[in-house]
C-alpha cells in the first residue's frame, strides 16, 4: 500500500513550529557593523589548495557550482527554542562579506598564473577551469619569501632577494600596500596555503616583538618564511590564518603584535582528510565509554604537499599536529582504564600517481564490555584540496568579521575558529579542544553571543514543564 510522505511544512506544523516566510526574514545585525567595500584575500602559496579555493569562488559567483562544504555559505544556525523554528543561514545572521566582494592576490616560488597552477595541480577538471580561465589568468604570483632550509624538497625561481629577513618583510609590506591600492580593497586577510615547513621549537627570538624584529635584522635561522609573511601582515593591521602546522603565529611575538594592531590570528593546519575523520570518530568512542587499544593511520598522496612531507623535517611538523588530536579528545589522564595505554601511529607516504586524491587508511582497535576487542577499518579516498577550499573561504570571512567586531578584534587568537584546524591555537596554558562537535557548538555560540541571542545548551527541560 502506498504511503504519503508529509512535507517539511506539514511536519513543522505538526510539531507546533511556526516559521516566518523567507521573504520576511530580513538581515538585522544589531551592533555588528555591516560590510562595506571589497575584501582582499592574500595567499602565500598558490598551489593546489589556493587555486581550488579561488577557482571555486569564481565558479560559484558565475553560477557554475555550489559552495558545498562551506559553513558560511550553506550552514544554518538555530536561534531560541526548538519550537520557535528560527534557523537562518549563517550568512544572513551575521554580516559576512559577499563572495562578489572578494578580490585575490598571492605569492609563490613558481611563476605560473592561477589558471596554469590549477591545471598543473590537477584537482579541478579542465572543463570547469576553461569556463573561468580569463579570471584565473589575471592572478599572477608576486615574488615569494623562500628559504630552502625550511622546505627542502621543492625549489623555484620566483623569490625575493634581500640582505636581511627584515628587508624581505618590508618587501612583503610593500606588496600588501600596493595590493590594497590597486585592488581597491577596503579590508585585507592573509591566509597561509603554502608548504609545511621543517619542525622548529619556540626560541628566544620568538618571545616578544622587540626580540623578533632584532632577529629579523640579524637573519636569525629561527625566523621561518611563514613568520615573515605573518609579521608583515600584522604590522599592516591585516589578520592572518595559518593553514599549515608551522609555528608561524603561534608564538608570543605574534600574539603581542596581533593584539596591539587588532589584527586577529588563528591556526594551525587545516582539518581535512584523516584528522577530520578522527575528530568525528574519537568523540563517539569517548561518549560511549569504549576503550581504545590502538589507532594506526597511514596516508598516500602525490601532490606538492606529499612531496614536501617526504622530507623528515617537514614530516615531523605534520606528525606533531596529527598525533596531538587523540590525546586531547580522549583525555587518558581522566580515563586511564579506557585510554591510558593506547598506541597511535601516523605514516605519510609520497606516491606521485595519486596526485591530490589522498587515500587515508585507519585501523582502529577498540574494546567494549568486559574488555572484549573489536576493530574498525576506514579507507577514506578523499580529495585534499576539495576539503580544504571551503575551510579557506570560511576562515577568510570569519576573520574579517572578527576584525570588524569590537569584542573580538583585540583578543589576538580566535579560538572559536578551532573547528577548522588540526592543531588549534589557544591562550598560553590552555589545552585545545579537538572534539569537532564541541568546536562547532563553540563557533555557533560565539555568533549567537555577538548578536545577543541566547546560547544553546541543549538542556531542554523546559519542554517538559
Amino acid at each position: 500500500m502506498a504511503t504519503r510522505t508529509k512535507s517539511a511544512k506539514a511536519r513543522s506544523e505538526a510539531r507546533g513550529e511556526v516559521k516566518a516566510p523567507r521573504s520576511e526574514m530580513k538581515p538585522s545585525y544589531g551592533d555588528l557593523p555591516p560590510t562595506k567595500g571589497k575584501l582582499g584575500v592574500m595567499i602565500p602559496g598558490m598551489g593546489a589548495v589556493a587555486t581550488t579555493f579561488v577557482a571555486g569562488v569564481e565558479a560559484v559567483r558565475k553560477g557554475i557550482a555550489k559552495p558545498i562544504g562551506s559553513v558560511t555559505q550553506m550552514g544554518t544556525i538555530r536561534l531560541g527554542k526548538r519550537t520557535e523554528g528560527r534557523s537562518p543561514k549563517i550568512k544572513e545572521f551575521v554580516p559576512l562579506a559577499s563572495l562578489e566582494d572578494l578580490v585575490f592576490t598571492g605569492w609563490d616560488i613558481f611563476e605560473d598564473n592561477m589558471f596554469d597552477a590549477a591545471t598543473n595541480a590537477g584537482v579541478l577538471d579542465r572543463y570547469l577551469l576553461e569556463q573561468i580561465k580569463p579570471f584565473l589568468q589575471k592572478i599572477t604570483p608576486r615574488t615569494a619569501v623562500f628559504d630552502h632550509n625550511y622546505v627542502k624538497k621543492i625549489d623555484g625561481p620566483n623569490v625575493k632577494k634581500g640582505k636581511t629577513k627584515m628587508d624581505l618583510a618590508e618587501q612583503v609590506r610593500d606588496d600588501i600596500r600596493q595590493f590594497r591600492k590597486t585592488s581597491g580593497a577596503a579590508r585585507l586577510i592573509t591566509i597561509w596555503c603554502g608548504s609545511t615547513e621543517t619542525f622548529i621549537q619556540p626560541s628566544a627570538a620568538h618571545q616578544s616583538v622587540k626580540a623578533f624584529e632584532k632577529a629579523l635584522q640579524q637573519n636569525d635561522e629561527n625566523i621561518a618564511p611563514s613568520m615573515v609573511y605573518a609579521y608583515a601582515s600584522l604590522k599592516e593591521g591585516v589578520p592572518f590564518a595559518n593553514g599549515a602546522p608551522n609555528l608561524t603565529v603561534d608564538i608570543p611575538a605574534m600574539h603581542e603584535l596581533s593584539r596591539e594592531n587588532e589584527a586577529p590570528i588563528c591556526g594551525k593546519d587545516f582539518k581535512t582528510g584523516q584528522t577530520l575523520i578522527k575528530t568525528i570518530l574519537a568523540p563517539g568512542f569517548k561518549s560511549r565509554m569504549l576503550g581504545l587499544a590502538g589507532w594506526f593511520s597511514t596516508n598516500i598522496l602525490g601532490n606538492r604537499d606529499g612531496e614536501v612531507l617526504d622530507d623528515p623535517g617537514s614530516f615531523k611538523t605534520k606528525e606533531e599536529s596529527k598525533l596531538s588530536v587523540l590525546e586531547h579528545i580522549l583525555q587518558p589522564e581522566l580515563y586511564p582504564d579506557l585510554y591510558g595505554n593506547f598506541t597511535h601511529k601516523v605514516r605519510i607516504n609520497y606516491y606521485p600517481p595519486r596526485g591530490d586524491n589522498k587515500e587515508g587508511w585507519d585501523n582502529i582497535d577498540i574494546f567494549g564490555w568486559l574488555g572484549y576487542p573489536m576493530q574498525i577499518k576506514v579507507d577514506f579516498l578523499c580529495r585534499d584540496s576539495i576539503l580544504a577550499a571551503p575551510i579557506v573561504l570560511d576562515l577568510v570571512l570569519f576573520l574579517d568579521l572578527a576584525q570588524r567586531t569590537a569584542e573580538l578584534k583585540g583578543l589576538g587568537i580566535q579560538e572559536w575558529l578551532s573547528f577548522y584546524f588540526k592543531s588549534p591555537m589557544t591562550a598560553p596554558g590552555l589545552y585545545p579542544e579537538h572534539d569537532l562537535f564541541i568546536q562547532l557548538m563553540k563557533l555557533k555560540n560565539t555568533l549567537r553571543h555577538l548578536r545577543g541571542e541566547e546560547l544553546i545548551t541543549h538542556l531542554g527541560l523546559e519542554y517538559y514543564d
